[in-house]
């Protein structure tokens, strides 16, 4: 007759209190945490600077990025805009993430902050059950400054006011932002094709309207 083993000695390939203790919480659970802070009556962009550590740049660039992907008042994107000018310009330099006070000190209502997570939690679980560390290459310090030079491009163009021309750089910055918590290579270059798609769509815009303010102006002075 077999022998039971000792409950107090944890199988070989069981996870051991100090692996789980190790690893770090996913970008989700960490949102969650601060959502369902009830010490907290405000939740300060200083606040997920200074949770995500070593990963603020994905997150800080996902949290400003999110709300232009979907149809938001006019002004909204250069609002937002201007923090992502701040990291996007930091990546490229090679710079540890920070904030003006002017923008860090800003805050939201932790209930709304809570509403504004529940709302996106179940597309940032899809995202981060698809997401594993792949293409490293990606995830070097050279490839990330090239990566910041990017996002700054496209954080120009979300802060720029061109009528439907924010949701699509805002999808691209999401996705890189995904790939940069996670050092996932491939979603790298998933946001990054999608950003090159988004800069020629807009660039269609510009012309489109350059076009037509110069047939309305040749128009009035015949």
């Amino acid at each position: 007759m077999a022998l039971l083993s000792d409950p107090s000695t944890p199988a070989d390939d069981a996870p051991s209190p100090d692996d789980e203790a190790a690893r770090p919480k996913s970008f989700s659970a960490i949102l969650h945490q601060l959502a369902g802070d009830v010490t907290r009556e405000r939740i300060q962009v200083a606040d997920l600077l200074a949770a995500m550590k070593d990963r603020a740049f994905g997150a800080l660039i996902f949290i400003f990025a999110m709300p232009n992907v979907l149809p938001t008042p006019p002004g909204t994107s250069a609002i937002l805009g201007i923090p992502l000018l701040f990291l996007a310009a930091q990546m490229a330099f090679g710079q540890t993430p920070w904030l003006p006070k002017l923008i860090a000190g800003r805050s939201m209502l932790r209930s709304d902050f809570a509403g504004m997570i529940a709302k996106a939690s179940p597309w940032i679980a899809k995202a981060e059950r698809m997401l594993k560390p792949r293409m490293t290459v990606l995830s070097t310090p050279l490839a990330e400054r090239l990566i910041g030079c990017f996002c700054l491009v496209l954080a120009l163009v979300l802060a720029m006011p061109i009528p439907l021309g924010n949701m699509l750089p805002a999808l691209a910055l999401c996705v890189i932002a995904f790939g940069i918590l996670e050092k996932d290579g491939l979603w790298i270059s998933l946001g990054v094709a999608i950003g090159i798609v988004s800069l020629f769509l807009v660039a269609g815009v510009i012309y489109a309207i350059i076009k037509s303010a110069i047939f309305v102006l040749a128009k009035l002075f015949s």
